[in-house]
């Protein structure tokens, strides 16, 4: 019955989002005002005027960029039991996610705020309905991988990762059909988690399957180990693969691989702060972005992002095929907050991004400015140009010569669940795709200030035990593809055998 039903409520919720994304610029115009309006009369509401905001330029005088530290003290009040901070009351969850400098951030979920969590979820599910007229997936089961929904209490507000607060609030319809169970959720250790989900699992009747990628191919490699079957053989009718947090293409080939054919795909845009963005459409390039939702967005051009004041843009001014710093201002109580992530537009009609990376997750020793979608792109044109090879997981280092024998290089430390033939070749197409997509590192290159990259073979498992040492095994965590230093780098190659 959900499966028939779905045809016309999927039409039906197409046609309302149709509406907003021919106004993207009234749209996100009516979102900022609906934002002052309930916000006014809070203690950042008095203290930025924001009464007296009109206009978006007035906005951008009264209202500063701030990253998590900065916000921190008004986090703080809150937890210390204050009322109307930055939003009327006070937050109805904590989302923990890891922080910087002072550790753990803790991001606001309102009651205005969480229904665009989960309404959005649904509205990629009715986007794929709408566009291919599949719906044998809502027939099934459907594994949801992420992390404990079991909440702590943080000055007097029920704190967790977002996956878990989200899990609170999976729509009836769905909980049925929901895997893992509540109680195999809450096991805290992954790969204890990880046994028992796929014990629980082996014999449902699976259509769906959602989480990150790299975890999503650890519970399919111990599906696989645990029957010597492949996934489609097991799961004869899983057909939908839902998957955000990371570029996906690195781990394409050995996902379907495992599956034993490819399936269907969305991509989504999930975070802490809002659920910025998902697919709409299986074959058209980028993420609609979520300009009804309660977000405000605003837009950096990385150029200017180190600058001591940096262009603030809005959804009205963007270009196609500009790097931007992703800023939004939310029903949460988010006020021009620094994401951290870094977006291009591929399209501006409808409104479509690729998420390029995070700010802080490039490589320059020398000047290159490598950042991460580069990294990500000149693995995919190498496994394309060595189909026989498949990796589990890389991070990219630069490492600097400190003696007359050592020549200073990118660092590319990867571990193979297939190596390429030809090791040297498939250096080479890395160091190729480089050049071609930065200039800055090929006329680096070019000048021998750099040598072509290396590549550092790590042992099976060895991401495995890096992040269980890290306390990051499991749900929603991921290994940072790239840092301006050696910290992951270091830290990995600790993990590998000296050579005897």
């Amino acid at each position: 019955m959900k499966a028939i039903l779905s045809k016309p409520v999927a039409a039906w919720a197409v046609r309302r989002q149709k509406r907003w994304v021919a106004k993207p610029v009234e749209t996100q115009q009516q979102v900022l005002q609906q934002l002052l309006h309930q916000a006014k009369q809070t203690q950042f509401g008095q203290e930025h005027q924001l009464k007296a905001v009109q206009t978006y330029e007035d906005f951008k005088t009264q209202v500063p960029i701030r990253n998590y530290e900065q916000l921190a003290p008004y986090i703080d009040q809150i937890k210390a039991g204050a009322h109307h901070v930055l939003w009327p009351g006070r937050p109805l969850y904590w989302a923990k996610t890891s922080g910087t400098t002072l550790g753990s951030k803790h991001i606001p979920i309102t009651q205005d705020s969480l229904p665009y969590h989960t309404a959005t979820a649904r509205q990629a599910l009715f986007n794929y309905i709408y566009e291919t007229g599949k719906t044998d997936f809502l027939k099934g089961s459907m594994i949801f991988l992420s992390g404990s929904p079991q909440l702590a209490v943080e000055g007097g507000i029920p704190t967790g990762r977002l996956s878990g607060i989200v899990n609170h609030h999976v729509p009836s319809y769905l909980k049925g059909h929901q895997l893992p169970s509540y109680a195999t959720n809450c096991i805290e250790d992954w790969k204890e988690k990880l046994t028992a989900i796929v014990e629980e699992t082996l014999v449902a009747p699976l259509t769906l399957i959602s989480g990150i990628p790299p975890w999503i191919q650890d519970y399919l490699d111990r599906l696989q180990q645990r029957t010597g079957k492949l996934i489609k053989d097991i799961f004869p009718h899983f057909s939908l693969l839902v998957h955000g947090g990371v570029n996906f293409a690195p781990y394409r080939t050995k996902l379907f691989d495992t599956i034993g054919q490819p399936i269907d795909t969305i991509e989504t845009y999930p975070a802490s702060e809002g659920f910025i963005a998902f697919q709409d459409l299986q074959h058209a390039e980028g993420l609609l972005l979520q300009l009804n939702s309660g977000m405000f967005f605003e837009f950096i051009p990385i150029s200017e992002y180190a600058t001591e004041k940096p262009t603030r843009h809005w959804i009205q001014d963007v270009e196609v095929g500009v790097d931007y710093a992703l800023v939004l201002s939310s029903n949460a109580g988010l006020w021009a907050y620094d994401l951290g992530d870094t977006v291009r537009f591929v399209s501006k009609n409808p409104y479509r991004i690729v998420v390029t990376g995070r700010v802080k997750h490039f490589t320059s020793a020398f000047g290159e400015h490598v950042i991460a979608e580069e990294v990500d792109h000149a693995m995919q044109y190498a496994l394309g140009q060595h189909p026989e090879t498949v990796i589990a997981e890389f991070p990219v280092a630069h490492k600097v010569s400190q003696q007359a024998d050592e020549v200073s290089c990118h660092e590319w430390l990867i571990e193979f669940v297939h190596p390429p033939k030809e090791m040297a070749r498939f250096a080479q197409a890395l160091d190729q795709a480089m050049c071609r997509q930065n200039v800055y590192y090929q006329d680096l290159i070019r000048g021998k200030t750099l040598h072509p990259l290396q590549i550092t073979l790590l042992p099976q498992g060895t991401f495995q035990q890096y992040m269980h040492q890290q306390g990051k095994l499991g749900g929603q965590n991921k290994v940072v593809r790239l840092t301006n230093d050696r910290t992951v780098a270091s830290a990995l190659l600790r993990n590998v055998p000296k050579a005897p």
